[in-house]
């Protein structure tokens, strides 16, 4: 396999967002301290790293092959990592093999490099702007397309919400090749099977990164990064960038509305890739608390870092009037939030962000009180960054933050990775446990736990 290797200009291709090329099984991992017993199943986390050589000039960070990285824990022991490029046409072109199996709804011949977790007892990789999931094994090895089991229409998402009180999943999804009018909501029964779709009219091709539940609404994101017609007509593989007169609104549907029930409220100016979490409030206003950068895509065309950078803000709405008030949360860097699962769409207090530094190799973790305000740094050392805090709570715990975070940091002072976990309700006391990998691993998107019993 061949990877960029030539001097670039690329910010997204260099350091630790170049590619690795080797896909690496490691059994019985080293660990530092000691994993929690509870702990029993795979961390895995997606993201973009390309098979073969591409251009630096034109690479977007979001058009990369899928490799999934993952880390089996049980019983203390950390047993196995492996690394593997999730099939797709792509994929397969380049090693000279088949096509992977599935229904390929659009023809994509790029694969899911965004998102990875378990659902409805199987393993899925997910991509957003068309691509059909990718299903997987336990050992991370590429089974096809999975369309749901034969029930998805079209298009899927990157960014699914389970809803923990009926364990359904959502998602807002689009499609920018073959819709150019519409997105479509889709939710996912217990099953693993689709079984209600709406489909939302926009005025242009907006990228639909992310959604938001609460117990009352679906909200759509309806934002200012749009599909350039000119770009995509002349084969750009990321053809969206900023517009100046598109606006920025927020969608509030029912959960069991249709498109023509959307209250539709404007918000200030921006761009959303990932909300921390929504609720609704007992005088009928819709909170929600989102990691806003002022522009996207605008001069950066090739990745997300080169506009501005996201601050943690709220936003509450009132779908009576029509308005929102915006609060400042935390006026530092804060991406990929994540918060308990079991309070998805609803009251929470405790939120957790990576505070992405792009001027050097140092991505602290930061735990958030939205009640109170206060704002706790995990320090991973000079030259470390660490990637998104996904949240374990611990079995039978009262406590929201009681419980681990779990990530991978790299290490840029000997080029190095490890599996971390860190006590979510005691920064103070340091790493639980830390496992060093056998290779580096470049900063990706998203990922999840996946216990076995799931």
């Amino acid at each position: 396999m061949s990877t960029t290797s030539e001097p670039t200009v690329n910010p997204y291709l260099v350091g630790n967002y170049a590619p690795v090329t080797e896909e690496v099984t490691a059994f019985d991992l080293p660990v530092i301290g000691e994993l929690p017993l509870e702990l029993n199943g795979r961390y895995l986390r997606n993201g973009p790293n390309p098979i073969d050589e591409v251009n630096p000039s034109v690479h977007h960070w979001f058009s990369g092959d899928g490799m999934v990285h993952g880390i089996r824990i049980r019983g203390g022991k950390a047993e196995w990592y492996r690394n593997r490029y999730v099939g797709s046409t792509s994929v397969s072109t380049s090693r000279g093999t088949p096509d992977i199996p599935g229904p390929n709804w659009n023809g994509s011949g790029n694969g899911p490099n965004t998102n990875v977790g378990g659902f409805a007892g199987t393993t899925w990789a997910m991509v957003e702007a068309g691509g059909c999931p990718v299903e997987l094994t336990y050992e991370l090895e590429t089974v096809g397309r999975n369309d749901f089991f034969g029930t998805l229409p079209g298009a899927f998402s990157a960014h699914p919400k389970v809803d923990p009180a009926t364990g359904e999943m959502h998602a807002m999804t689009y499609a920018w090749a073959q819709w150019l009018d519409h997105i479509q909501y889709v939710r996912v029964g217990r099953d693993g099977k689709v079984n209600r779709t709406v489909d939302i009219p926009l005025p242009g091709m907006s990228m639909v990164h992310d959604l938001s539940i609460t117990d009352k609404y679906i909200v759509v994101y309806d934002q200012p990064v749009l599909v350039n017609l000119d770009k995509a007509f002349a084969g750009s593989s990321f053809p969206f960038e900023w517009s100046n007169d598109y606006g920025n609104r927020i969608g509030l549907m029912p959960r069991e509305g249709n498109a023509s029930d959307i209250v539709w409220i404007d918000v200030p100016v921006g761009y959303v890739f990932h909300p921390l979490n929504a609720y609704d409030t007992p005088d009928g206003k819709v909170v929600l608390d989102v990691c806003f950068y002022e522009r996207m895509m605008r001069d950066d065309l090739l990745g997300p870092f080169g506009d501005s950078l996201p601050r943690l803000v709220r936003w509450e709405a009132d779908p009576i009037a029509r308005r929102v008030n915006v609060t400042v949360i935390d006026e530092n860097v804060n991406e990929f939030p994540r918060h308990r699962g079991s309070l998805t769409g609803k009251p929470y207090r405790f939120g957790y962000c990576a505070e992405v530094d792009t001027t050097s190799m140092h991505w602290p973790t930061v735990k958030h009180d939205v009640i109170t305000g206060q704002r706790e740094v995990f320090d991973h050392g000079a030259g470390r960054a660490a990637g998104e805090p996904v949240f374990i709570a611990r079995p039978g715990s009262i406590d929201e933050d009681d419980g681990w975070l779990v990530t991978f940091v790299h290490d840029g002072n000997n080029d190095s990775a490890e599996f971390v976990v860190i006590d979510a309700k005691d920064f103070a006391r340091g790493y639980v446990a830390r496992v060093p990998l056998p290779q580096r691993i470049p900063f990706g998107f998203h990922g999840n736990w996946v216990p076995d019993r799931d």
